[in-house]
């Protein structure tokens, strides 16, 4: 019986040995009878939305993200660069600096990365490993956005698939997750916000974070004077599973459960994009939205 109430979310009622039972919704018979296929060779579905918000005039987000499988009788590869750039600064210098710093980190990765693993006439493995070909890419980022948007700024992550392997880079509070079949979300990334320094000292809540004046204030981005260096880090890929990647637009407006529930339950990661969009415009929409989805078989 515990079964049945987890999964309908309804007690059944008990009469001596006969039980009451009521016919399965069409939902209720898709998670019952729905499989999981299976998918040769390995692959990324990847989806992306975006918004302007309801509160915005403009957008200062961007993203980018390029995905390549080869696949022939002895291995299977998967490629994918995938970007969120959250730029602030004005009207003019957050769009020139989110869009600068996602084109240079993607652009770096494929000539750095792509080209030469899976260029038909290159047999020379890259003389950098992943990590640093990342943080090279966002420090040439970091260069760009200094000389072409003084006085902007933005935040970035970066997620970079290789095969099983994704290595992350981060500055900022844009987020990437890592959602399990088993109802998981686990965010990898670690916010450079001010707020987020108060609640791990344990000075304020993750509850009064969230109304926080200085919520928005960044002690870490793209366009900063100070020195810094990015977070670093490669985990195994959720597989199967699914990684997001999204702005402060999204993950500040819309509850992990509710992530969870609309990037696992959609038609495609097209349309959980999309779905996710347009919930964080019905809870007001504050700011500016970006989101990648990768579903991952």
């Amino acid at each position: 019986m515990e079964i049945f109430e987890k999964l309908f979310g309804r007690k059944t009622k008990k009469v001596n040995v006969n039980v009451e039972t009521a016919p399965l919704s069409m939902e209720q018979l898709t998670i019952v009878t729905k499989e999981d296929p299976v998918v040769s060779p390995p692959q990324l579905l990847v989806g992306v939305g975006q918004s302007v918000g309801r509160q915005r005039d403009h957008n200062e987000d961007a993203l980018f993200y390029f995905s390549s499988n080869f696949a022939n009788s002895m291995k299977d590869v998967n490629f994918g660069i995938f970007v969120v750039a959250d730029g602030m600064g004005g009207h003019e210098f957050g769009e020139v600096a989110s869009s600068v710093a996602s084109k240079i980190v993607g652009e770096n990765v494929i000539k750095k990365l792509y080209f030469p693993l899976f260029s038909a006439g290159s047999s020379a493995a890259p003389s950098e490993s992943i990590q640093e070909i990342i943080e090279q890419s966002i420090k040439l980022a970091q260069n760009a956005v200094m000389q072409k948007a003084p006085g902007g700024g933005t935040t970035i992550t970066v997620g970079l698939i290789i095969g099983d392997q994704i290595t992350i880079g981060h500055v900022g509070d844009t987020r990437l997750y890592f959602l399990y079949p088993d109802g998981r979300i686990e965010t990898k990334t670690n916010d450079h916000s001010l707020v987020r320094r108060l609640v791990d000292l344990g000075q304020i809540t993750e509850t009064e974070a969230k109304t926080h004046p200085n919520k928005n204030v960044l002690y870490r981005a793209l366009g900063q004077s100070e020195p810094f260096r990015p977070d670093l880090m490669s985990l195994t890929i959720p597989k199967p599973g699914h990684i997001l990647i999204c702005s402060d637009g999204l993950w500040g407006s819309v509850g992990d459960d509710e992530l969870f529930r609309l990037a696992t339950n959609s038609e495609s990661p097209s349309i959980a994009c999309s779905k996710m969009v347009e919930s964080a415009n019905k809870a007001g929409g504050p700011d500016n939205i970006s989101v990648i989805l990768i579903k991952i078989f």
